[in-house]
C-alpha cells in the first residue's frame, strides 16, 4: 500500500528542498499541508507532492517567481477539469452514436 502522507522532513529530504520553500508555497497557498490528528506534524498528500514538484522544476529551471506559479498550476488543473470533460463528451457522444446504430440495425431487421 502507499504512503498517503508526508512529513515536511521526508518531503524536503525527497526533493532536496529547504523547508522555507514549502513554506512559502504554503503562504502561497499553492500547497496545504494537513495536521494529522493525534499528532502535531505537518503532513503532505501526493496532490501536494506534486505541486511542488513543478513548482520547483518552474522556480528552478524556468525562473518562475511564486504567484508566476500559481497561476500556472491554477491553469493545469483548468485544463486538466477541460480535458475531462471533453472526454465524458465524447464517451457520452460515442454511445450516442452506438445505440443509434444499434437502433437502426434492428429497424433494418424488422423491414427484412
Amino acid at each position: 500500500m502507499e504512503k498517503e502522507y508526508w512529513s515536511i522532513t521526508e518531503v524536503v529530504e525527497i526533493f532536496s528542498v529547504k523547508e522555507r520553500f514549502i513554506r512559502e508555497l504554503e503562504s502561497e497557498e499553492i500547497i496545504c499541508g494537513t495536521v494529522r490528528e493525534g499528532t502535531q506534524t505537518r503532513t503532505y498528500c501526493a496532490r501536494d507532492l506534486e505541486k511542488l514538484r513543478l513548482a520547483k522544476l518552474l522556480t528552478e529551471e524556468m525562473d518562475v517567481n511564486l504567484p508566476g506559479v500559481e497561476v500556472i498550476l491554477r491553469m493545469r488543473q483548468n485544463m486538466l477539469e477541460m480535458r475531462r470533460q471533453f472526454d465524458d463528451i465524447l464517451f457520452d457522444l460515442a454511445e450516442h452514436l452506438q445505440q443509434n446504430l444499434i437502433s437502426e440495425k434492428r429497424s433494418e431487421g424488422e423491414k427484412g
